[in-house]
C-alpha cells in the first residue's frame, strides 16, 4: 500500500527501482511469441551513453533454460537464481562496463539476456567472473554485430509502456 507521498504502482507502469543497484530505468510487458507462448519482456531505457558509443556493437544473447510452469513462467526456485544471475552480471558490469545488459525475455521454460559489448572475448571473461559462485549452468551464447542495435529498437518498438 502506498503512503500519501507515494504514489501506487500499477501493472507495466515503468520504474526507475526494478534495479536499485544500478539505478537503471526498466519497463516489462507481455509479450506473445509466434508459438502463442506468453513472454514477459522487460527493456531497459538508460542506454543511450552504451549506444552512442561505436565500440557498443556487439550483441550478445545469453540463454538458459530454465523449470517452468503451466504457463512457461519460471517456477519460485528457478525464478530466484534466474533474479540471481542478473543481479550477479549486473554488478560485475556495474564495477566495470564493458557491456551494458539491455533485454530481457522470460517465458516458454527459457530466459534470453540481451547485452551490448565492445567484445566478446571480455565479455566472456566477466560473465565467467560473475557467475563464477553458481553451479555450473546449460548456457547457450550466441553473439552478432549488430551496429545499429536492431533488435533493442525491436524490443522497445514491440514492447515499451509510454
Amino acid at each position: 500500500m502506498a503512503t500519501k507521498d507515494q504514489k501506487p504502482k500499477t501493472k507495466n507502469q515503468r520504474t526507475e527501482d526494478q534495479r536499485p543497484e544500478d539505478h537503471s530505468e526498466w519497463w516489462t510487458s507481455p509479450l506473445e511469441d509466434e508459438d502463442g507462448n506468453r513472454i514477459m519482456v522487460t527493456g531497459r531505457g538508460d542506454i543511450e551513453k552504451f549506444r552512442n558509443n561505436p565500440r557498443f556493437n556487439i550483441r550478445v544473447t545469453v540463454s538458459l533454460p530454465y523449470d517452468a510452469d503451466a504457463q512457461g513462467m519460471p517456477r519460485r526456485e528457478a525464478a530466484e537464481q534466474l533474479e540471481q544471475i542478473v543481479d550477479l552480471m549486473q554488478a560485475e558490469l556495474h564495477q566495470d562496463p564493458v557491456a551494458v545488459l539491455t533485454g530481457l525475455y522470460t517465458g516458454a521454460g527459457r530466459r534470453d539476456m540481451v547485452f551490448y559489448t565492445a567484445s566478446t572475448n571480455i565479455f566472456n571473461k566477466k560473465l565467467n567472473s560473475a557467475l563464477a559462485s553458481l553451479p555450473l549452468l546449460p548456457l547457450e551464447i550466441s553473439a552478432e554485430n549488430d551496429p545499429e542495435w536492431a533488435e533493442y529498437d525491436e524490443m522497445r518498438e514491440l514492447s515499451e509502456i509510454n
